[in-house]
């Protein structure tokens, strides 16, 4: 059976590219707090994510196929 442009998009989806690395953010937090809980490196993720996808949308509506910083 053929998939949906739907239903690859939502596998997509859920296949998130990790754009967060774990020790990156012990470094950056070093010295301010002493453990940062595994939770937080996917919790990051998504959030940046979701970011990028409110980026995406406000790129197209006005009609660019270009994010921009000022999507962000």
């Amino acid at each position: 059976m053929a998939e949906t442009k739907e239903a690859s998009k939502l596998k997509e989806e859920d296949k998130k590219i990790n754009l967060i690395v774990r020790t990156n953010i012990r470094k950056a937090l070093k010295g301010k707090i002493d453990n940062v809980a595994e939770e937080v490196e996917e919790a990051l993720n998504n959030k940046v994510h979701e970011i990028l996808h409110e980026a995406v949308e406000r790129a197209k509506q006005n009609q660019r196929r270009t994010v921009q910083a000022r999507d962000l």
